[in-house]
Parts: structure tokens; sequence; C-alpha cells
């Protein structure tokens, strides 16, 4: 693995984050749309803590350093996916 390929795979998983939550802001007009709103702003600042992180490589163990932010990427992508999962519930029971 090298920079460029884990920057678009950061890059790829929370993009699709985002597009899932405009698609449920646009199917589902002002349900829910401050806590969608909140929870796309954490994924932006995901995006940026990894990003950087990313950057900050040392010259030796890029792959593991590499491999550690891809876990954190997949493990707090997850976390923000169970949040929209319990705020579409909510948006749509309402």
């Amino acid at each position: 693995m090298n920079l460029r390929v884990i920057k678009k795979d950061i890059e790829y998983v929370i993009g699709a984050f985002v597009d899932d939550c405009a698609l449920f802001l646009d199917s589902h007009p002002g349900k829910n749309a401050d806590e969608i709103a909140n929870l796309v702003d954490e994924a932006v600042e995901l995006f940026n803590a990894l990003r950087d992180r990313v950057s900050q490589a040392p010259e030796k163990g890029k792959r593991a350093h590499y491999d550690e932010i891809r876990k954190e990427l997949l493990e707090k992508t997850d976390a923000l996916y169970d949040k929209l999962s319990e705020a579409v519930k909510k948006g749509l029971s309402e």
C-alpha cells in the first residue's frame, strides 16, 4: 500500500458516507436535518484528521502506519453508519 492508495481509500469511504447522508436528506426533506448535518460534520472532521495523519507517516514502518489508519477509517466510519441508521429510523418514525 502506498500514499496514493490510502488517500483514495479515505476519500472514497467518507465520500460514500456523505453521499448516503445527502440521499436521505434529499429523499426526506426536513427529517432530522440537523442530526444528519452533524454526522456530515463528524465525517469531514474524520476525513481531515486521517489525511493529516497519512501525511505524517514515518520513513520506516509506513505500511504499518497506513494499516493502522485504514483500520481506524473503517471502525469510525462504521460507527458513523450506526448513528446514521439510528437517525434514519428516528426520522422515518416521526
